[in-house]
């Protein structure tokens, strides 16, 4: 098991709508799956919260690249992109 966690500053609503559609089978093609995901996270700590976060079970890090990377996903991985500022990091030793 490898987790990701996603962070995002979200500028295009419509965009992250139409991310929400297609990333659960993207996903799902390589084995993961969302552990928990939402708006609004409670920051605890630091000076900024993001507008939103998910985490990310993967079975592997390699399948995290294979995700990153699949070509039949580039369309989906560009939405993401127009959303606004994404961050997604791996959490080394999961």
């Amino acid at each position: 098991m490898t987790l990701a966690i996603v962070s995002m500053t979200v500028t295009d609503p419509e965009a992250l709508a139409a991310y929400r559609e297609k990333a659960g089978e993207a996903l799902a093609k390589h084995g993961a799956r969302i552990v928990g995901a939402g708006p609004d996270p409670v920051l605890i700590e630091g000076s900024k919260s993001p507008d939103a976060v998910a985490v990310i079970e993967f079975p592997s890090p390699e399948a995290v690249q294979a995700w990153r990377n699949d070509p039949e996903l580039a369309e989906t991985h560009a939405l993401r992109g127009k959303i606004g500022e994404t961050t997604i990091v791996v959490v080394p030793g999961t």
